[in-house]
């Protein structure tokens, strides 16, 4: 899966808009469409956030693995 559909299917799996996530984010809707269109890098704290938000690794946010599951805690 593109990373920049990853981002989006996530948001829309939970029928949130851009403008929802990006108050989230404490950023606009513009920069987090950036994010999501991945024309713009997106802060480590902003994808820590978005991971533990939608219960996932930064990993599967970024494409490293497919496993959607967060790590364990230690």
């Amino acid at each position: 899966m593109e990373l920049k559909l990853r981002f989006r299917d996530l948001r829309e799996d939970r029928d949130l808009s851009q403008t929802q996530i990006a108050k989230m984010l404490n950023c606009s809707q513009q920069t987090y469409s950036r994010y999501e269109s991945h024309t713009t890098e997106i802060p480590l704290e902003s994808l820590i956030v978005l991971a533990q938000f939608y219960k996932t690794s930064v990993d599967y946010l970024l494409g490293i693995t497919n496993v959607s599951e967060p790590y364990p805690k230690k």
